[in-house]
C-alpha cells in the first residue's frame, strides 16, 4: 500500500516543532524564580497556548491522514496548521513547512488512493 510521503514529512516537523514548543514552554515556567518572572512567563505561555494546542491537533490529523490515507483528514491537518500560524504570527515560519507538505500531501492523496485501489483490483 502506497502513502504520501509530503504527510510524513509534515507530520514528523510538526510534531518535532510541537515537542520542541511544549518543552521550551514548561521549561520557562519551571525555571522562573522571582515573581515578575512567573507573572512573565505565564503571560507568555497563555499568549502560545492557543498556537500550541492548534499545533498538535494539526499533528494528530496530519498522522491520522498518512496512517488511513484520508484526504479529509489531510485537508484538515493543513488548515489546523495554518490556523495556528494566523494564532500567533511570530511563530508563523515554524509551521510554514507543515502547512505546506499537508496540502501537497491532500493534493497527492487523489492519485495515492487511485493507484491503491488499482493495485488491490489486481490482485
Amino acid at each position: 500500500m502506497k502513502r504520501s510521503v509530503a504527510l510524513l514529512i509534515s507530520a514528523i516537523i510538526g510534531l518535532i516543532y510541537g515537542i520542541y514548543i511544549i518543552s521550551y514552554f514548561v521549561d520557562i515556567n519551571a525555571s522562573s524564580s522571582s515573581t515578575s518572572d512567573i507573572i512573565g512567563s505565564g503571560i507568555a505561555t497563555a499568549l502560545v497556548l492557543p498556537h500550541m494546542i492548534f499545533v498538535l491537533i494539526a499533528v494528530i490529523f496530519n498522522i491520522i491522514s498518512w496512517a488511513i490515507n484520508s484526504r479529509p483528514f489531510a485537508l484538515t491537518a493543513g488548515i489546523l496548521y495554518s490556523v495556528s500560524a494566523l494564532l500567533f504570527i511570530l511563530y508563523a515560519l515554524f509551521v510554514v513547512p507543515s502547512i505546506v507538505l499537508s496540502f501537497v500531501g491532500f493534493a497527492k492523496l487523489k492519485k495515492i488512493i487511485e493507484y491503491n485501489k488499482q493495485e488491490k483490483t489486481e490482485e
